[in-house]
């Protein structure tokens, strides 16, 4: 379960506005949360807070196939995101890294910038605090929670492994 203040970002929010190319050179991911949103929200590194959530329209994270976008997000202290549709590259990224996403148009349409939302991964329940609107998303099948709540698909993989 988590708790946090949402950012609010339109349709077809690309990987290139997520993390801009010209700071892909550096691997480190607290260095690419520094630049991420930078182009469709100049202020986003200095406002996020750790736990808090991005709400989008459709198909967030279309563009290219680059991994530094959810881990940008991630890095940021981001602990989901919630969106009408993702791209599906973006999609198998953001579970690769253990990052959470939840598809639930129903939520996008009843959250506000700034509304404070709590999401129940288990369950799928996503609860905007501010209306006291509950939303359900389709809960992640066990074998996703797995990779989530490891962080990460190698670090699931590892952990089975002993």
């Amino acid at each position: 379960m988590t708790t946090g203040t949402v950012f609010r970002y339109g349709d077809n929010v690309d990987t290139d506005v997520i993390i801009p190319a010209r700071y892909l050179n550096d691997p480190d991911p607290a260095a690419l949360a520094r630049h991420c949103m930078e182009d469709i929200d100049p202020d986003f590194a200095k406002n996020v807070r750790p736990g808090d959530i991005i709400v989008a329209g459709r198909n967030f994270g279309c563009g290219s196939s680059r991994e530094h976008a959810p881990l940008s997000i991630k890095a940021c202290g981001v602990t989901c995101v919630i969106a009408k549709s993702f791209a599906r590259i973006f999609y198998r990224n953001a579970i690769n890294i253990g990052f959470p996403i939840l598809e639930c148009p129903e939520a996008v349409d009843g959250i506000n910038p700034g509304d404070q939302v709590s999401v129940d991964f288990d369950s799928g329940t996503i609860r905007n605090e501010t209306t006291g609107e509950s939303f359900q998303a389709t809960a992640f099948p066990p074998f996703l929670q797995n990779i989530i709540r490891h962080g990460g698909l190698l670090a699931s993989i590892k952990a089975e492994e002993v």
